[in-house]
């Protein structure tokens, strides 16, 4: 493992999509629930708790070598919203791009070739994880960091929000993060040895909802 590998991955500036992607935080400035730093501080640590740490654990899951037809299923089962697993699919067809012309690895060939449309974007990213030689909390951290990253980044273009004020928020949130990741490599850990069923399930409904509500604006900034 190498501390290069680990930021390159969690860079916003790795070509993997997400930049286009809000989070959710489109839909929650239009219902006005997500106006101010302190409400931007509020909307990161739902997700976090709750998507997030689903997510992390599936990345996880993928960087320990889970098999990727039943990690596929797993996310499919987490992620209620046909709009938000066509985002997944996306987004893991961009990360896999990505991903393969930087550390070529014949785990990302076989994913690839496994899912032509696009596999779940945590499982690409876990499986990214293993190809650069990280490991389950690295690839946990990666997505933590991504689940509020993404909406501090909209929301500045959103809101105007002052850009050193969002940071400070993910700053904020970091102990938060820490936790999440933690968490997360540990159920991936218990799901490989005792099926993927026990890797976490919580959800956000809302997000699901206003998900489905963004997927059928006409003009929108962000892809989701």
């Amino acid at each position: 493992m190498t501390r290069s590998a680990l930021l390159v991955l969690a860079d916003g500036r790795f070509p993997a999509g997400a930049h286009a992607h809000s989070g959710g935080a489109e839909a929650a400035v239009k219902a006005g629930r997500l106006g101010d730093a302190a409400d931007l501080e509020a909307f990161c640590r739902g997700r976090l708790h709750t998507t997030g740490l689903t997510t992390a654990a599936l990345a996880a899951a993928a960087a320990l070598g889970a098999d990727p037809h039943a990690l596929d299923e797993a996310a499919d089962a987490r992620t209620p919203s046909p709009a938000l697993r066509a985002a997944a699919r996306r987004l893991g067809r961009q990360m896999m791009r990505a991903a393969r012309a930087t550390w070529p690895s014949r785990e990302l060939d076989r994913l690839a070739a496994a899912f032509p449309r696009g596999a779940h974007q945590p499982a690409v990213l876990g499986t990214a994880a293993r190809a650069a030689g990280l490991g389950p909390e690295d690839a946990a951290h990666c997505v933590a960091y991504e689940t509020v990253s993404g909406p501090a980044t909209a929301a500045v273009r959103l809101l105007g929000l002052d850009p050193f004020r969002a940071t400070a928020v993910l700053a904020r949130l970091a102990p938060a993060m820490d936790e999440v990741a933690a968490r997360a490599a540990e159920r991936a850990a218990v799901a490989l040895r005792e099926g993927l069923d026990a890797l976490p399930a919580a959800s956000a409904p809302l997000l699901d909802l206003t998900a489905e509500q963004h997927a059928a604006w006409p003009v929108r900034l962000f892809a989701s």
